[in-house]
């Protein structure tokens, strides 16, 4: 839940490797912010830097990752458009899953809308539910926040994660 009472629509960012033209992930993350703010998609909050090891685990670099609660008018869709478009700017390329990225911007959840598919966006998130890189920076931005579809809080999701998710403060 956002202050206001109401579900919340939140954005997972992540990245880790250098962008030509942000530097470091972290910088190039807080550009993708700003961006997302020049296209009228205010953030309304934002949770801590964190660093993760790749999931599933390889010898790529850590992630640096956070959760942010936005406000828009945009549809879902619209919204994940928007996203995609930043991804494809800062220099976001799909070649594989699970791949090193410049950059990762995810439509985690859009309030209380369930969308299990074939038609993006998928809501919320077919794999928030199992990260400890998503659910760990949510928990600030949105402490009660409950799963649209398996109606569990955040607080039990975080404690029946996967072992062996390794993610600190940054």
């Amino acid at each position: 839940m956002s202050d206001t009472g109401k579900p919340g629509i939140y954005v997972g960012l992540g990245a880790n490797l250098p962008s030509p033209r942000h530097g470091p992930p972290k910088a190039t993350l807080e550009a993708a912010l700003a961006a997302l703010a020049a296209r009228g998609i205010a953030i309304l909050k934002r949770s801590r830097w964190y660093e993760s090891a790749p999931v599933p685990r390889s010898d790529q670099p850590w992630f640096v990752n956070a959760v942010i609660e936005v406000k828009t008018d945009l549809a879902p869709r619209d919204l994940l458009a928007q996203l995609n478009e930043i991804e494809a700017v800062f220099g976001r390329a799909r070649a594989q899953a699970n791949a090193p990225r410049i950059i990762d911007l995810d439509l985690l959840a859009y309030g209380e809308t369930v969308n299990p598919g074939p038609t993006p966006p998928v809501l919320p998130h077919p794999r928030m539910a199992t990260r400890a890189f998503v659910l760990l920076p949510l928990q600030e931005v949105a402490p009660h926040w409950r799963h649209p579809s398996l109606g569990r809080d955040i607080d039990s999701l975080i404690a029946d994660l996967p072992s062996g998710q390794e993610i600190r403060l940054a």
